[in-house]
């Protein structure tokens, strides 16, 4: 014949499992928490360099792709002044280069440009992607 557990050792048991769930949801919360703070890191950090880089490669791509008419426009007043100073510029606009090749990436005014809108974009996104990671923590 059996006889039922004591009250007192029911209540026992049954707070040690709930200490045990309890100490299952800390742990789950706290890896929770730590893996939307590594992503909120990254996406933040992605945003601060794409804010840096952007308007950087974006001025960079604009003057280069501006340089050339800038000189032409300068060469064309001074042809008129000294025939010398108009051979020297159209050197001078011969050695602007359309193109660039470092270390295997070619480089251009219009890729530049292209560059610094597209890290624009990451910028939005990683504010975006910060605030809802930031949400969820």
């Amino acid at each position: 014949m059996e006889f039922p557990p004591p009250p007192a050792a029911q209540r026992l048991l049954t707070s040690r499992d709930a200490n045990r769930a309890d100490a299952t949801a800390r742990q789950w919360a706290i890896l929770r928490t730590g893996i939307w703070s590594v992503c909120y890191f990254a996406f933040y950090l992605a945003q601060q360099i794409a804010e840096v880089l952007a308007p950087l490669l974006l001025v960079i791509g604009l003057g280069w792709a501006a340089l050339p008419t800038i000189v032409r426009a300068v060469t064309t007043s001074a042809a008129n002044a000294d025939p010398q100073a108009r051979d020297v510029m159209s050197h001078v606009v011969a050695a602007i280069p359309s193109q660039l090749t470092v270390a295997g990436h070619v480089l251009t005014p219009t890729g530049l440009i292209l560059d610094g809108f597209l890290l624009m974009g990451l910028a939005a996104l990683g504010a975006t992607l910060s605030a809802i990671s930031a949400r969820n923590m």
